[in-house]
């Protein structure tokens, strides 16, 4: 017999899920690859202006975030 995992499927209130390390990690992944993006950005950059993500501060920024949110939460992980 196989047994099922048993976990706790109603929701935490927003004031306990706040306190956790499962709110937080997203967001505290997202501002740190946003600052490497920006990072990236002043140190590495292009200096002829024609590429997409690194001439503009910005698009870096959104760029470096969207990475470090998807390091975090990745849609194919189990």
């Amino acid at each position: 017999m196989s047994e099922t995992c048993k976990t706790n499927t109603k929701p935490l209130p927003i004031k306990e899920r706040v306190k956790t390390w499962t709110f937080w990690k997203p967001v505290f992944f997202t501002v740190l690859g946003g600052i490497g993006g920006f990072l990236y950005y002043h140190f590495v950059g292009c200096a002829s202006g024609t590429c997409a993500i690194t001439s503009n501060p910005y698009a870096s920024i959104a760029f470096g975030g969207f990475l470090g949110y998807f390091l975090v939460n990745r849609p194919c992980a189990c």
